[in-house]
């Protein structure tokens, strides 16, 4: 008689798990069905930015979901070191793309930072600016418009330039964050809110517009050509009034209640009347607005608060099939205004979340080569995070500018005259890549370019006309 033992089940593997003192406190944790699909193949180790740089497997997608495991087994606690090797993860999200299992990293690695939200005690400064952004600045449009009006003071007041002449942010060691700061607007886009804009020709879609959050004090004109591109495409655009912050920086930082209760709001705007969609043209913003699911999966009908829960579940069911990029929204829609020819040659980096996160490749790509004399060059290893990841330049500065490095040195070798993109976000980090490394590009969102390139006699250069 054989005394092998029988193969041990799935499900007894899981169970065995649930018995053991897990290091995760209860809810919003990696769960044993979703990191145990990793096989540790290795094929997610190149597409990894911080693994690339220094092949160090705790610092790879297998390794840093070997050490959630470790975590969850209560064989590794949540300190300095499970903290450490999870805050360097950008979030990039490649490693979904490169993985043969399926394993929806993004999702565990957020909430692997859930966990470190509840479990870890940060330094006192740490503690209180991610309090102070997460908690009180994003979710309130007050707060950033009265934030974005005193930086706006310091850079046309010339005390910016007198800074930077100073010499204090290299001898504070923030020269590098210094360059990475966005020019505010002189006209912010709150005051869009709560208006419709009417197709130009024959209506072909009713669509709400979601204009971001620090978008609306940085990204004005881009936000004004989405809307005048999707005018001239025959697109009557709604930009509701009682939006918010897509919660998508909280997500990612693990402060999952924050990202709940926006994601709440926006449902709420959003559903209030029928859209044929609702576009954004922030591929970081889309990526967290069709995952609003993510957010309230798994709610127990025996907990307090349920019955919120499963309407909430229930709202982000109807909501985030909605949500489109408007690349995709536009590539899916076919343009139908007459477009000028523009004499340029661009090359175009891909944005992680539209690309691993969506899984939109060919979408901008389509539209941009649709605008006659426009001649679209590959850029090497454009697949490659440029380093911006929502706020890992600021976080971990020295990484991210170690990946704009490599970046810049493939825009450069297109030979293009500008990089076009997909994200605000890679936007703000090219820019700043092409002043530090003097490549003499210019920087635009694929809507930029489409908006240059429909015909004035469309749509007015200036401003859209809204009714209220």
């Amino acid at each position: 008689m054989s005394s092998a033992l029988p193969p041990i089940t799935h499900q007894e593997a899981q169970r065995e798990f649930a018995e053991t003192l897990s290091g995760f406190t209860a809810g919003d944790k990696p769960d044993y069905a979703d990191y145990s699909r990793c096989i540790h193949c290795g094929l997610c180790l190149n597409a990894c930015p911080t693994y690339r740089l220094w092949h160090n497997e705790a610092d790879s997608p297998r390794g840093r979901i070997r050490q959630m495991a470790l975590v969850d087994q209560g064989r590794l606690e949540v300190g300095e070191s499970f903290v450490t090797h999870i805050d360097r993860c950008l979030d990039c999200r490649a490693c979904e793309t490169a993985c043969p299992s399926g394993v929806e990293y993004g999702k565990l690695v957020e909430l692997a930072r859930a966990q470190i939200a509840r479990n870890f005690e940060r330094p006192r400064v740490s503690r209180w600016t991610r309090n102070f952004v997460y908690r009180r600045l994003l979710p309130d449009p007050r707060r950033i418009a009265r934030l974005a009006r005193l930086v706006r003071l310091y850079q046309r007041s010339g005390l910016e330039t007198l800074v930077r002449a100073s010499g204090a942010p290299r001898l504070l060691g923030m020269q590098q964050r210094a360059a990475l700061l966005p020019r505010i607007d002189s006209d912010f886009f709150f005051s869009r809110l709560g208006k419709t804009f009417p197709a130009r020709g024959q209506r072909r879609a009713r669509v709400a517009f979601f204009a971001g959050c620090v978008a609306q004090v940085t990204f004005t004109a881009l936000n004004d050509a989405t809307i005048r591109v999707l005018q001239a495409n025959g697109c009557e655009v709604v930009v509701p009034a009682n939006q918010f912050c897509c919660g998508a920086l909280a997500a990612h930082a693990g402060v999952r209640d924050v990202a709940r209760e926006l994601a709440r709001k926006n449902m709420e705007a959003f559903l209030a009347e029928p859209f044929d969609a609702v576009v954004t043209n922030a591929a970081g913003c889309g990526s967290t607005l069709k995952e609003y699911t993510e957010l309230f999966a798994g709610s127990d009908p025996a907990q307090e608060g349920a019955s919120r829960n499963v309407l909430d579940a229930k709202n982000a069911a109807e909501f985030s099939p909605k949500v489109r990029d408007v690349t995709e929204f536009l590539a899916g829609l076919g343009l139908s205004s007459p477009l000028r020819k523009t004499r340029m040659r661009v090359t175009y980096q891909d944005s992680c979340h539209l690309l691993h996160g969506q899984k939109i490749r060919e979408a901008p790509r389509t539209l941009l080569r649709a605008i006659p004399g426009l001649e679209l060059v590959e850029m090497p290893m454009a697949d490659h995070c440029c380093g911006s990841a929502g706020v890992y330049n600021v976080t971990e500065t020295d990484t991210s500018m170690q990946l704009l490095q490599e970046k810049m040195r493939h825009a450069s070798s297109s030979r293009a005259s500008a990089i076009v993109t997909a994200n605000p976000g890679c936007i703000l980090q090219l820019r700043a890549g092409t002043k530090l490394y003097n490549t003499r590009q210019e920087v635009f969102h694929v809507i930029e370019l489409l908006d240059r390139a429909i015909s004035s006699e469309n749509i007015g250069r200036n401003s859209a006309q809204a009714g209220a």
